[in-house]
């Protein structure tokens, strides 16, 4: 009879899935952030490359859609920034209790960015518009918080499954 694990572990392929469509989304805004800031930075110097005025905010609002959703990919990579300098003095089992005990807390901060992103993106975003793009609403310079938040509950519930996983299955080396 499988264990409970055992069953879990079958849906790791949607998780490699949905890490792989954010990464792609990453790279992506990586090429049109590159080429919108190469396209601005020519327009100033050749006269017949234009240097559109919407750049600059463009520009920002896909690095901080980048900064946010890669820090959510750091998540199901454990490459967080993390005390470890103690790691070697405790005992086994107390090091991965705090590992679930910081698992919890980041899904709390990734729901609290869910909700309270989606209500700015919603609530303040939906009113407002770009300076320069008068046509496009706010609600996209404030959606990539309640994205992030998403995205981290997805990974950090797989990193505390994973964790809670290690005190009962025994990896084989």
């Amino acid at each position: 009879m499988p264990s409970i694990f055992e069953k879990i572990d079958k849906i790791r392929p949607l998780y490699d899935a949905v890490y792989k469509f954010v990464l792609f989304i990453c790279k992506l805004l990586l090429v049109v952030d590159i080429a919108i800031t190469s396209m601005s930075v020519a327009g100033r110097y050749i006269s017949f490359i234009p240097d559109p005025a919407w750049s600059e905010e463009v520009v920002l609002s896909c690095m901080a859609y980048m900064a946010v959703l890669s820090a959510a990919l750091a998540i199901r990579r454990g490459a967080h920034i993390r005390m470890t300098a103690l790691d070697s003095y405790l005992p086994k089992k107390l090091v991965k209790s705090l590992d679930i005990l910081a698992d919890v807390a980041v899904l709390v901060l990734a729901v609290i960015m869910l909700t309270v992103g989606w209500t700015y993106a919603s609530g303040i975003g939906s009113k407002g518009t770009y300076v320069s793009m008068p046509g496009v609403s706010r609600f996209w310079m404030y959606l990539p918080v309640p994205l992030a938040g998403v995205a981290m509950i997805i990974f950090e519930i797989e990193a505390l499954y994973n964790h809670i996983r290690s005190f009962y299955v025994k990896e084989e080396k």
